[in-house]
């Protein structure tokens, strides 16, 4: 193992959910190769102190905990839904709760979900800048998926398959000494 903690979140509440199945196939992903431990969360997860706080110090104890493992993870994996060409709310609003500090510097993979390729470009133009705010690394490639890229839930295209090969190689260049837990079928 190699002593490091990926967190993964999915900016969606529903479930079961396409977004929550991508981060935690991206997160499974980056865990065997490089050996980190891994939790990923949805805004479910959060739960329902998340929408009445209005600060971080109004979230209940379980909100606290999830906000907490995000913010001192070693590699984060951000996932929303698109809904209207935008990130939810909901999910801005946990990011709002994160003091900037907290995720200067780290790496970040971001991914997100939609129903079809008109909102493809949603990765780069909301998700990249807002974590550009928090002088996070966002990695080069972003990973976008469609309806068609799932199957009950779980990721069944290649092409998908592949950009996934691609974001997680990107992480080596922060983690060069990590080793795999088990050997890596890439």
């Amino acid at each position: 193992m190699s002593g490091f903690k990926l967190v993964g979140i999915a900016g969606s509440f529903n479930r079961p959910s396409k977004t929550l199945a991508l981060v935690r196939h991206v997160a499974e992903r980056a865990s065997i190769r490089y050996g980190f431990s891994s939790k990923t969360y949805d805004l479910h997860d959060l739960g329902p102190s998340l929408g009445r706080a209005l600060w971080r110090k109004d979230l209940d104890e379980q909100a606290r905990r999830v906000v907490d493992e995000i913010v001192r993870a070693d590699v984060l994996i951000i996932g929303s839904p698109t809904y209207k060409g935008s990130y939810p709310g909901l999910f801005k609003h946990l990011i709002d709760l994160i003091d900037p500090q907290e995720l200067r510097a780290k790496p970040i993979i971001i991914t997100a979900t939609g129903g079809g390729d008109r909102h493809a470009l949603m990765v780069e133009h909301q998700l990249r800048p807002l974590f550009g705010f928090f002088m996070a690394h966002t990695l080069p490639t972003a990973v976008y998926a469609s309806d068609r890229d799932f199957a009950d839930y779980a990721v069944s295209s290649d092409a998908l398959s592949n950009r996934i090969g691609e974001v997680v190689g990107e992480l080596s260049a922060f983690f060069p000494e990590a080793r795999p837990a088990v050997a890596a079928a890439e």
